[in-house]
């Protein structure tokens, strides 16, 4: 029988339920975008912070609303299978011309996967494929404006509008000086000389800005010809609360790098989403448009089409699943595919001798790391539950490593392999790894960068607990990135102390502990004796970063968060910063 000709209320009524689910859900979610504004004007730091937080935990909220509504109204556990398959029809229908389809569908998944069980988890019975097209979705505001200098003034006349059309309710220093750096910028980038202008020569602009922590990013292209010239401009406030243009990004890779997965999530006004991925999809053609999708705060999104390109990638390949080099973890089970660029983590039965947590301690570490301003300093994971793998895939040394270290975690099924709960990482390289085998001076980079990095962590309020080379990995940027959060914790959580002085020579020499030691207690100057092996990798630290080893640097910076200062992170070099790069005018 066509199911598609078969009349139900109930599944008309279980769809329409699920549809109202979502479309509160999307309101808040721009309720949040526009709140970032607001919040950007009025430079209330902290709470930006704490909107970031809502925000995150407001998808699984809502989804849990609408789980807990099916089942109070139609005794959703009970619904049979034709049903089902009707209420996915129906509810193709609602989203025709709806403005978030996509955004739809995967709430969809995420309240039915919470009521069937996971052999239903397929495309007769959710989207495991997309339904409804995200082409040519009109959007009001639009998704872009476009701005032509030949019939506005000017270049120098259309920047100025560009940046007076977002209204920000607050003065700017000096608009005139930032608009002729941004023009003097530009043409150096190009040269030295502007190109001549052509018929079609426009300034598109996205209609949000994307705000993150202190700043509000405008992004946009320059089209000239067949010239398209992407860019990205940052907006801060100055010390006296006025608003400046900080820079202009103009390479494609420097704009990417705003989006990395390693930095907190952008918030924007968007009434058409997959409008604004496709438009930051011309800008950045290498980026997934999973990545795109997270960075810009919708994360659930970002995990439906991550797992989709998983699963074609792994149609097109043949090499097997195994365990990432590097030293092992004493929590995780980490193991890659060698032809896909990420390395996938499951929590371990069983914990190494010298660990103290537990499993529900590791997985609010880990959604810890998804509040916090990573500034680029923290690796971003995908969490997944149930995922089906093909047991042909997995090499015999990894599936004796899973039946050994984390038997709960997984079962047999058939053909397939059931991972119970996942994490997904992009890959990098260990650190420790990238030591041993470079030169001097990529030495002396990554342990700059290392010291840096925690440095960073630790005025976002960070503090990484476990240290090791090992739990950081260097970025295809040979920017060194943290990846081991078992061990983080708020740094106002944390007393950092001397070691005090013994009471005589031989209690010093006896190897005993001769000074009470509470739970949170760190002593800084420790950090060597495992840190600082190798001469080559000491020398390099010690230039750099000898402060890390004293208790002064971290009870200062601890200082600073608690007094509620909020630091300046800027996701490019310093030196293109307009006050640096135009400092004797």
């Amino acid at each position: 029988m066509d199911i598609s000709t078969i009349q139900n209320p109930l599944a008309q009524r279980v769809a329409e339920a699920m549809i109202e689910g979502f479309n509160r859900h999307y309101r808040n979610m721009r309720l949040y975008g526009q709140q970032a504004k607001r919040l950007f004007e009025t430079a209330q730091w902290l709470e930006v912070q704490k909107a970031v937080r809502e925000r995150i935990r407001s998808y699984d909220e809502r989804v849990d609303d609408n789980v807990a509504r099916l089942r109070a109204e139609f005794d959703a556990d009970h619904i049979d299978d034709q049903t089902w398959q009707q209420i996915k029809l129906y509810y193709i229908g609602l989203l025709v011309n709806h403005k978030q389809p996509e955004l739809a569908e995967t709430f969809f998944n995420s309240v039915t996967t919470k009521i069937l069980h996971r052999s239903y988890f397929h495309n007769d019975f959710i989207f495991a494929r997309p339904a409804v097209s995200t082409e040519y979705i009109e959007s009001y505001p639009p998704v872009y404006s476009s701005y032509y200098p030949g019939a506005h003034g000017g270049l120098r006349a259309t920047i100025r509008r560009i940046i007076q059309d977002f209204d920000w309710q607050r003065p700017f220093a000096d608009l005139e000086r930032d608009v002729d750096y941004i023009a003097r910028t530009a043409q150096k980038h190009l040269g030295g000389a502007w190109p001549q202008a052509e018929a079609n020569f426009q300034i598109q602009v996205l209609y949000s800005a994307f705000y993150r922590n202190k700043a509000a990013y405008i992004i946009g292209k320059a089209i000239n010809g067949h010239l398209e010239l992407p860019f990205a401009i940052p907006v801060l406030h100055d010390a006296e609360g006025r608003l400046f243009l900080d820079t202009i990004l103009l390479d494609a890779w420097r704009i990417s790098l705003l989006f990395s997965l390693s930095r907190a999530y952008f918030m924007a006004d968007m009434e058409v989403p997959s409008g604004y991925v496709q438009y930051l999809r011309t800008i950045m053609p290498n980026k997934p448009r999973s990545e795109l999708y997270t960075m810009i705060g919708l994360g659930k999104q970002g995990k439906t089409m991550f797992y989709r390109d998983f699963y074609q990638h792994l149609k097109h390949s043949e090499d097997q699943f195994i365990i990432a080099p590097g030293i092992k973890g004493m929590v995780m089970l980490v193991f890659t595919l060698p032809s896909y660029p990420y390395v996938f983590k499951i929590i371990k039965d069983i914990f190494g001798s010298s660990k103290e947590v537990d499993r529900a301690t590791v997985e609010r570490k880990y959604q810890l790391v998804k509040q916090v301003d990573r500034v680029g300093r923290m690796a971003d994971s995908l969490e997944f539950s149930h995922v089906a793998l093909p047991r042909a895939r997995f090499s015999e040394e990894l599936m004796a490593e899973l039946r050994e270290l984390a038997p709960s975690m997984f079962e047999e099924e058939g053909e397939d392999i059931v991972l119970k709960h996942l994490y997904i990482e992009r890959r990098m390289v260990p650190l420790n790894l990238y030591l041993d085998a470079a030169d001097e001076e990529k030495i002396e980079h990554a342990v700059r960068e290392y010291g840096s990095a925690i440095r960073e962590l630790a005025l976002a309020n960070i503090f990484p607990g476990d240290m090791l080379w090992k739990n950081f990995g260097v970025t295809r940027y040979n920017r060194v990135v943290f990846y081991d959060y078992d061990e983080i914790e708020y740094m106002t959580d944390m007393n950092f102390r001397e070691i005090p002085e013994a009471p005589d020579y031989e209690t010093e020499m006896s190897g005993e502990v001769w000074y009470s030691v509470a739970r949170n207690d760190v002593f800084p100057e420790e950090f060597g004796t495992f840190l600082l092996g190798s001469p080559k990798v000491r020398q390099a630290f010690m230039k750099h970063h000898r402060d890390l080893l004293t208790a002064k640097f971290w009870q200062q910076t601890k200082a600073q968060i608690q007094a509620g200062k909020v630091p300046d992170f800027y996701p490019y070099p310093e030196e293109m910063r307009f006050c640096n790069a135009f400092a004797d005018g």
